[in-house]
């Protein structure tokens, strides 16, 4: 078996909201696991909550990590974080710095997300429509756990609010306050590479009519989804994902902002139909090179 992507740390991936590891035989990281093993990596997709605080889902991370660091004998770990899997991973590099080698975001709500700031505009909880959309939530989420097949671990407890909280602008700030580590010093700038011993890491994708509204996109919904989602975007209209904005995404050392790809497409989701010339199982790949090289 091929060394070239044996980091010297494991690679722990962090789904985002209503993440999993995997749905009966459909796997939240469609073929990116799969890729990094062939080239030796050792990598370990892992399960929060998929309703709940950045903080709540980081403390369940920490214990989590503690478990791999005692199940393979590795000091400390590479932690690669989805959407608000990067919140998550960010706060238990903030806790426990001596245990996390690196923390790359991959599409996260860095300075929170527009639609997040939507839903709460225009769908507060203490609404009919609010009250409605968090039902609608929580029977997906009880969904998901019925057909999860990758985690056998006690039951994760689920907080809409909070989650919901945890990604918009002002939550998104005040998280910002308590744990700054690795973020810009300017809106749409890149961060310190390294704090405190540990590695920062980014990056995301935009919407680019031509190319990720075509291609195997043709088939796959929830690039229709990112669209009407954009919609929603002001600051960062027509530089977003679909979820998340651009200069939003930025921590650390930003490895790319604007590639061809949608929220879902970035993780290499709905079964691989990405967008026109999208690689996204590319970018995991070179990173866990990136890695290496860098001694991690």
């Amino acid at each position: 078996m091929s060394q070239e992507l044996a980091t010297r740390y494991p690679l722990v991936l962090v789904p985002g909201m209503l993440g999993f590891v995997r749905l009966l035989l459909y796997p939240y990281w469609y073929g990116i696991v799969a890729a990094l093993r062939r080239g030796g990596a050792t990598v370990i997709a892992v399960q929060v909550s998929p309703l709940n605080s950045s903080e709540v889902r980081g403390e369940q991370l920490l214990a989590r990590i503690e478990a791999i660091r005692q199940e393979t004998g590795a000091a400390r770990v590479n932690l690669i974080g989805h959407s608000q899997g990067s919140l998550t991973a960010r706060y238990a590099a903030a806790k426990r710095p001596d245990w996390v080698a690196s923390v790359t975001s991959v599409a996260g709500p860095n300075h929170g997300s527009e639609l997040a700031d939507y839903l709460e505009k225009h769908y507060p909880a203490t609404t009919a429509k609010g009250r409605l959309l968090s039902v609608a939530l929580r029977l997906i989420a009880a969904l998901m756990s019925l057909l999860e097949t990758g985690y056998r671990g006690p039951r994760l407890p689920v907080d809409v609010p909070a989650a919901h909280q945890s990604l918009t602008s002002e939550g998104v700030a005040l998280f910002n306050r308590q744990y700054p580590q690795g973020l810009p010093d300017t809106w749409g700038g890149q961060g310190a590479e390294e704090v405190d011993g540990v590695r920062y890491y980014s990056w995301s994708g935009t919407l680019q009519p031509g190319k990720t509204d075509r291609g195997r996109n043709l088939l796959d919904g929830t690039n229709r989804s990112c669209r009407l989602f954009a919609r929603t975007f002001v600051r960062e209209a027509g530089h977003c994902d679909g979820m998340v904005g651009r200069y939003s995404s930025h921590l650390g050392t930003v490895i790319g902002d604007e590639y061809p790809l949608d929220h879902f497409d970035i993780v290499n989701q709905s079964l691989g139909l990405v967008g026109k010339g999208a690689e996204p199982v590319r970018l995991f790949v070179e990173h866990a090179r990136r890695l290496k090289a860098a001694g991690v």
